[in-house]
C-alpha cells in the first residue's frame, strides 16, 4: 500500500512536469525580520574612565563602557512574512530565499536565534517580580554551553516546565550570558558586570567569569576597591582579591574614605580593619569607621545615634587601633566623637599620660604600612663647581613598567655646596594629562643621597604605559647630578624603562642629571 501510494505521487509529478504546470502549494518562504527595542537597566557600579578593549585568554573581544552608563539591550522580534516566491524561465526551477541561506556558517545562525522566539522550547522570567523580563531561548543551545542547563532541560531531575523563573538573575546579565552562550561574543559594561559575574558562576560558564574577571581588575581603583573586595571575597575569587588588597594598602586613605568603603558588610569591614599593612594614619581609620557606621544605620533604617552606631559597628569598633594615634590626633577627633563611653575615654587619656597604663579594649600597637621601595636609575653621582645648577628650570624624564605598581615621590639630589633649603614643585602625568602635583620644601645636607618629596597620595601606574615626572626647584643653584644613567632597570618584581621627556628644559636625561629616585609600592 505504502509503495503504490509512492508510485501514484511520482505519476501525478510526471504529469505535472508534461503539463508544464504546478499546484498552487508551492514551499513558503520566510524572511526573517528583526527589530531593536532598547530597555534600560540601572544596576550600578564605579566606571572606568576611559574605553577600553580587552582580549581575554579565548580571544574573545570584550568593551568597557567609557563613563557610567545604562545598559541597553537590544531585543529582536521576530516577524514572519511570506516571501515572494521567484521562477527561473529557463528551467522552471524555484528560487528561495531563507535565513538559513543567507547566514552561511555555524556560528551566524546560532547567533540570530539568541533572544528569538523562533524555534524556541523554553522560557526564562529574569528579574525579581514586578521588574522580570520574559526571555525566549532554546534547551539545546543552552545545553551545550553550560553544565547546570545540561542537568536542568537533559539530566535524570529535568525540569518539564515551559516557563523557568530566575528572580536573583538581573535580565540583562542574563542577556549577556545567554549572548555569550550563543555567539561567543561578550559585551561587558561596567553597570552590569558584576550582576554577569554571578551569573556567570551560577551557570558554570568560567570562560564569561574570566572576562568578567579581567574587566573588574582593569576597572580597580581607590574608589571602588572596597566594594570590590567584598564582592570577590563572595565570588572566592583569589586573584581579584589580592588585585583588591594592592590598591587598598597603597591607597588606603582614598579606599576608606570612598563611598565605596561606606556600602560593604560588615565582615569585609572587619577584615579590613585587622589588616597590618594599611598605608595609612589611624586617626583616618576612625573616621571611615564612623562613616560606615552612619550608612549603616540607614540602610538598617535607624537613627545615626552614638548607641545605633556602636550597635551596628558591633567588635568592629574596637579593631580601631586608637591608642596608635598621637595624643593630639585623639584629642582632637575620637575624643569628641560621642561613640567612645567615658569611661573609655577617660582611660585612654591615662594611656597616653600616665605611668601606670590601664587596661584598654583597643589594640596597641601601629599598624606596619607598606615599605616604599625606590627605584635608582644612575649607577655614580658627581659635582663640578660650574656643571649643574638649578633655575627654576624642569627636570623631567619618561617612565614605563611592566606591571602595576604606585608611585609615592621621587627621590631628589639637593645642593653640593653644604646645607641648604629648596621648595620644588614635583608633577605626574600620563599623555599629558596631570595626575598628581605636589608644591613643597625639602633640605639638603650637602651629601650625594637623595631627598624624598612625596605626592599627596600613591598614585596607580598602569603596566606598559610611559609617564612623564617633573620637578621644578628653586634654591641653592649648585647641586650634585647622576651620571651612568640606564635605559632598564630591575627592581625587585618591577622592571622600568626610562627615556627622555621633551619637557625636561635643565638638561635632565636617561643618562644624567636630575631624578635619579622613583619611590613606589608594588
Amino acid at each position: 500500500m505504502i509503495i503504490g501510494h509512492h508510485l501514484t505521487q511520482q505519476e501525478n509529478l510526471k504529469k505535472a512536469k508534461k503539463s508544464g504546470r504546478h499546484s498552487g502549494n508551492l514551499p513558503v518562504c520566510y524572511e526573517i525580520v528583526t527589530l531593536s527595542l532598547e530597555k534600560k537597566m540601572a544596576a550600578e557600579l564605579y566606571p572606568v574612565s576611559t574605553q577600553t578593549n580587552i582580549p581575554n585568554s579565548n580571544g574573545i573581544v570584550v568593551t568597557a563602557a567609557s563613563k557610567k552608563s545604562i545598559v541597553q539591550v537590544t531585543q529582536t522580534i521576530t516577524t514572519v512574512t511570506a516571501a515572494t516566491t521567484q521562477q527561473n524561465i529557463k528551467n522552471n526551477n524555484v528560487e528561495t530565499t531563507s535565513w538559513q541561506t543567507s547566514h552561511p556558517t555555524l556560528r551566524e545562525r546560532n547567533a540570530l536565534m539568541f533572544n528569538n522566539e523562533l524555534m524556541a522550547d523554553v522560557h526564562f522570567i529574569v528579574g525579581p517580580p514586578g521588574e522580570s523580563q520574559k526571555v525566549p531561548a532554546h534547551k539545546y543551545v543552552l545545553a551545550v554551553g553550560s553544565s547546570v542547563f545540561g542537568a536542568m532541560f537533559y539530566g535524570d531531575l529535568a525540569e518539564g516546565e515551559s516557563e523557568i523563573h530566575i528572580p536573583d538573575v538581573e535580565p540583562a546579565a542574563f542577556l549577556i550570558l545567554l549572548k555569550y552562550m550563543y555567539s561567543d561574543e561578550i559585551e561587558l559594561e561596567a553597570d552590569t558586570v558584576l550582576a554577569t559575574l554571578y551569573a556567570a558562576k551560577k551557570y558554570i560558564v568560567p570562560a564569561l567569569a574570566k572576562a568578567c574577571v579581567t574587566f573588574l581588575e582593569t576597572s580597580l581603583e581607590a574608589k571602588n576597591a572596597c566594594v570590590l573586595l567584598s564582592q570577590s571575597r563572595l565570588f572566592e575569587e583569589p586573584e581579584l582579591t589580592q588585585r583588591c588588597w594592592e590598591v587598598i594598602d597603597a591607597q588606603a586613605e582614598l579606599a576608606l574614605l570612598s563611598e565605596g568603603f561606606c556600602e560593604i558588610d560588615r565582615p569585609t569591614l572587619e577584615i579590613i580593619l585587622t589588616r597590618e599593612t594599611l598605608n595609612i594614619k589611624e586617626a583616618v581609620v576612625f573616621e571611615a569607621v564612623l562613616s560606615w557606621a552612619v550608612a549603616e544605620c540607614k540602610r538598617r533604617g535607624l537613627a545615626p545615634t552614638s548607641r545605633n552606631k556602636r550597635s551596628v559597628l558591633g567588635k568592629a569598633l574596637y579593631l580601631v587601633r586608637v591608642p596608635s594615634m598621637t595624643l593630639q590626633e585623639f584629642a582632637d577627633g575620637a575624643a569628641q566623637s560621642d561613640i567612645l563611653t567615658l569611661e573609655e575615654t577617660h582611660k585612654i587619656f591615662l594611656w597616653y599620660t600616665a605611668a601606670n597604663k590601664p587596661d584598654l579594649g583597643f589594640p596597641l600597637i601601629r599598624r606596619k604600612g607598606l615599605l616604599p621601595q625606590r627605584c635608582h636609575r644612575f649607577q655614580s653621582s658627581a659635582y663640578r663647581s660650574n656643571q649643574w645648577r638649578y633655575r627654576g628650570r624642569c627636570d623631567s624624564i619618561q617612565f614605563a613598567v611592566d606591571r602595576r605598581i604606585f608611585i609615592a615621590g621621587l627621590g631628589l639630589y639637593g645642593s653640593s655646596g653644604g646645607k641648604a633649603e629648596y621648595s620644588v614643585c614635583i608633577e605626574l602625568k600620563r599623555q599629558g594629562a596631570v595626575l598628581a602635583q605636589n608644591l613643597t620644601t625639602f633640605v639638603s645636607d650637602g651629601s650625594s643621597s637623595t631627598f624624598s618629596v612625596w605626592f599627596e597620595h600613591p598614585v596607580q601606574v598602569e603596566q606598559d604605559t610611559f609617564y612623564t615626572v617633573s620637578a621644578v626647584l628653586d634654591g641653592n643653584e649648585l647641586s650634585y647630578f647622576g651620571q651612568e644613567g640606564m635605559t632598564e632597570v630591575q627592581c625587585g618584581k618591577v622592571t622600568f624603562q626610562f627615556q627622555c621627556s621633551s619637557d625636561s628644559t635643565n638638561g635632565t636625561g636617561v643618562q644624567g642629571g636630575q631624578i635619579p629616585e622613583l619611590v613606589f609600592y608594588a
